[in-house]
């Protein structure tokens, strides 16, 4: 069998992908699922009050909240994200992720072909 693409995750089970990152007090938890030139892909879980500051990405970046609420900042604009909810934060464009209370979010990163 080949390396596989996907790491720090069972194959062959169902999941529950909120269980696979937990709350900390004062911290921004990370699990990294994928990491290559194309993709990357990232279970967070923040605590209430912590926060990525502003930034830009060269790819395009898909954030979806597992649990809570996020409050997502692109160009400017900001957006309150709940659970079940996604939004799409365009490569080039800065934006923050900031957790006004408890929040765990899958980040999907896809890089231009190089």
């Amino acid at each position: 069998m080949a390396d596989p693409l996907l790491k720090n995750i069972p194959f062959e089970k169902v999941l529950e992908l909120t269980s696979l990152v937990s709350y900390q007090e004062g911290q921004i938890v990370s699990r990294t699922l994928a990491q290559n030139k194309a993709v990357s892909v990232t279970l967070f879980a923040f605590d209430a009050g912590e926060e990525i500051s502003t930034h830009a990405s060269h790819g395009d970046a898909m954030v979806s909240v597992l649990d809570g609420t996020a409050q997502v900042t692109i160009g400017g604009n900001v957006h309150t994200v709940r659970a079940g909810q996604s939004i799409v934060m365009p490569a080039g464009v800065p934006h923050s992720v900031e957790a006004p209370e408890k929040f765990k979010m899958m980040l999907v990163v896809v890089f231009p072909a190089s």
